[in-house]
């Protein structure tokens, strides 16, 4: 007999659009005696009693599956698919409009790394704070505490304010007080993306020891295919709020989400049409690929063909610390590499003036195998935060290449890597030198 620990069953969440309060007890009971009556909202906006479009909206419809214990469950799909609604509902932040969810054992969430953190106390007081909001008992916090520590690498500042601590080190101490809860169900929703490679590498290694060697159930939530593909050993791919695919088989999961992804996206152009993104340090207006002569590309790109990418956008303060670029993945979401203006002109003074600007690279096409590629936008203040984060996937463009890298004859089959540089090479032989 199987051992389930979370069970759901045929769970939606509706939202209705608009405003639900009015600001006021009196309005708020007006409007509640209105609808108890089947009379009309006397407090509704014109705009809303006029409305022929439908002011509901299905964040997951019908989503059922069960969780096996010691299971890794990846939860993936594209931005406002339901994933962290999901998770919310798992959570108790938040309860289902229809469907009911079983479990068996306790549950920890990992939901925003950081919640509940206090800036105005040490890094000591809020491992007791933050531990205890997480469910922790004192026993538990001091039981784990040199752990949490060591882990978290910032023993030396454990007595400083964390609001002196630099943004890599308060996520550490966060996500290093919640990786050591006792609990059976682990709920993590893209918290792997915090801190410096090596600490990323070091979060990775313990939601390993987590599944594998505590023998708990973790549901993962995350746009990082890589991850996914190293952590997960089963797969749920949401689309619309709908459960679309739930396989053993990770590389089909990562591969019909990949194509979900391209279907989504914007080919070779991205424009900033609603407004919808807007900073004062940086704000996109269009992302593109253009060939030499500046035309956007509209076909498939060749890896001899010389390809740029183009970002322009406004800037009403401007910042010497600002970083405006890209990473770039691969169809499986693996990131190739990421790079900014900052790579060049760091020493330099690289302050846009305030205006309109443009950002110009040559994209490495003759590194790329054939295939379908992502270029994420990445803005940041550097060491600072970031203003657009690649990793969500929010502003992206997507592109083909198709062809063999290099004019070399002796590549007839693909190269084994995800990346194909043509390198030039010298050789030194004593025959060669005698001849």
């Amino acid at each position: 007999m199987t051992n389930i620990v979370i069970n759901i069953e045929h769970v939606s969440k509706e939202y209705q659009l608009g405003v639900i309060g009015y600001g006021t007890l009196m309005h708020d009971l007006q409007s509640m005696w209105a609808r108890w009556r089947g009379k009309d909202d006397p407090n509704q906006r014109l705009d809303a009693a006029h409305s022929t479009g439908s002011r509901r909206f299905l964040a997951l419809d019908d989503v059922s599956f069960h969780v096996q214990a010691g299971e890794t469950l990846g939860i993936i799909g594209v931005n406002g698919a339901g994933k962290s609604t999901l998770l919310k509902i798992l959570s108790r932040i938040t309860v289902p409009s229809n469907g009911r969810i079983i479990f068996s054992g306790r549950i920890a969430s990992l939901l925003e790394v950081g919640t509940g953190f206090h800036t105005e106390l040490t890094g000591r007081e809020n491992i007791f704070l933050n531990g205890a909001i997480l469910g922790m008992t004192r026993r538990e916090i001091l039981r784990k505490f040199d752990q949490i520590v060591d882990f978290s690498g910032v023993e030396r500042f454990l007595d400083t304010p964390v609001k002196r601590y630099s943004s890599g080190m308060y996520v550490r101490l966060a996500f290093a007080v919640a990786a050591h809860l006792d609990a059976e169900i682990l709920l993590v929703d893209e918290v792997l993306a915090v801190g410096d490679t090596e600490f990323q590498k070091k979060c990775l290694g313990r939601m390993r020891d987590v599944t594998k060697n505590e023998g708990r159930t973790v549901l993962f939530v995350s746009h990082n295919m890589e991850t996914i593909n190293r952590l997960c050993n089963r797969i749920v791919l949401l689309e619309h709020g709908r459960v679309q695919l739930d396989t053993n088989n990770v590389s089909e999961a990562i591969n019909r989400y990949s194509g979900t992804l391209l279907r989504s996206g914007e080919l070779y152009q991205w424009i900033n049409a609603d407004k919808c993104y807007h900073d004062s340090l940086f704000t996109p207006v269009r992302i593109c690929l253009t060939d030499s002569q500046h035309n956007i590309l509209t076909g498939l790109i060749h890896p001899d063909d010389e390809v740029y990418v183009v970002i322009e956008g406004t800037v009403e303060e401007p910042d010497s610390d600002l970083g405006v670029g890209y990473v770039l993945f691969t169809e499986n979401g693996v990131a190739l590499f990421t790079t900014s203006q900052l790579d060049t002109m760091f020493e330099k003074v690289s302050c846009p003036a305030a205006g309109s600007v443009t950002f110009t690279s040559k994209l490495p096409t003759h590194w790329l195998h054939t295939g379908t590629y992502t270029l994420a936008l990445y803005v940041h203040q550097y060491r600072v935060r970031n203003l657009i984060d690649p990793n969500e996937q929010t502003i992206r463009i997507t592109f083909q290449v198709e062809g063999v890298p290099g004019h070399s004859p002796y590549w007839e089959q693909p190269r084994q890597g995800y990346l194909a540089p043509v390198i030039s090479w010298t050789i030194t032989s004593p025959q060669m030198n005698a001849d």
